[in-house]
């Protein structure tokens, strides 16, 4: 069972539709993918179509029960999502209490999923939590971090290579990658930032996905970018991401041939 943990130290960058997209395009290249939503704002489970008035979710019995699987929802999008749910502000200082008290914590809660070998699961990690990123990314096999082209995410360049250095002296280290959300080549700003980020982060850069009306659109529909757009340019880069993530875990298509990431695409 491959971890895929999304996480970001900055609000806005995309964090939690680049989570939900991977896991669709993970789907549709015949994968089986659940996502795992550990931010409280509970907003993952609308980018699969779940009503908004769901509010069911897995935190508010997470400290009595180990069963978090239970609480799983299917979607017709072939991804089965976890939500966070709604809680309380004492059902929240329980989760989170637990999360610093257990540290098997969250191992026993997904034990049900993390003991399938054939499925993907993708965490949507909160940005200030630093209980659940304790507890989160020293179990993930990959650790995927988006950034904006902007000069806010440039800023905060030595916080995410600080958070990669410390991943990488840990045992069974995580894999590490940056994605380059938003780019826009008719902004000067943009398109400088862009290059300095794939500068000073090199082979950390898994990819990038450029300004597309078509993310705005797929959000406002809660599906994914492919599916209202499957020729837009962000679906592309999406797409891209996902088959270099498959790769190198190791994943193999449903007739046993191992992905091949596709040569890069510059427009």
């Amino acid at each position: 069972m491959p971890l895929i943990a999304v996480y970001s130290p900055k609000g806005g960058t995309g964090k939690t539709t680049l989570a939900a997209n991977l896991c669709h395009s993970l789907s549709t290249m015949g994968l089986k993918t659940v996502a795992v939503d550990f931010d409280p704002q509970n907003a993952l489970r609308l980018q699969f179509g779940i009503p908004l008035a769901d509010t069911s979710g897995y935190v508010a019995s997470a400290s009595e029960s180990a069963m978090w699987s239970k609480h799983l929802l299917s979607t017709p999008h072939h991804v089965f999502v976890l939500p966070y749910g709604k809680t309380t502000i004492q059902q929240r200082s329980a989760f989170e209490k637990s999360l610093i008290r257990e540290p098997s914590f969250v191992t026993r809660g997904l034990q049900e999923l993390l003991a399938q070998p054939d499925l993907i699961v993708v965490a949507d990690l909160p940005t200030a939590n630093i209980y659940t990123l304790q507890s989160l990314l020293p179990k993930a096999d990959v650790v995927v971090t988006p950034l904006l082209a902007d000069t806010a995410s440039l800023s905060l360049l030595p916080e995410v290579e600080n958070l990669f250095a410390d991943i990488a002296m840990q045992e069974n280290a995580s894999d590490t990658f940056v994605v380059i959300n938003q780019a826009d080549y008719r902004r000067k700003v943009s398109k400088d930032v862009e290059g300095y980020m794939v500068q000073r982060l090199n082979d950390t850069i898994i990819g990038i996905v450029h300004r597309d009306e078509s993310v705005v659109e797929a959000n406002a529909a809660q599906q994914s970018i492919s599916s209202v757009n499957h020729a837009s340019v962000a679906a592309f880069d999406i797409e891209v991401i996902s088959k270099k993530l498959a790769e190198k875990l190791g994943l193999v298509t449903n007739d046993g041939s191992m992905f091949s990431a596709p040569a890069p695409h510059h427009i």
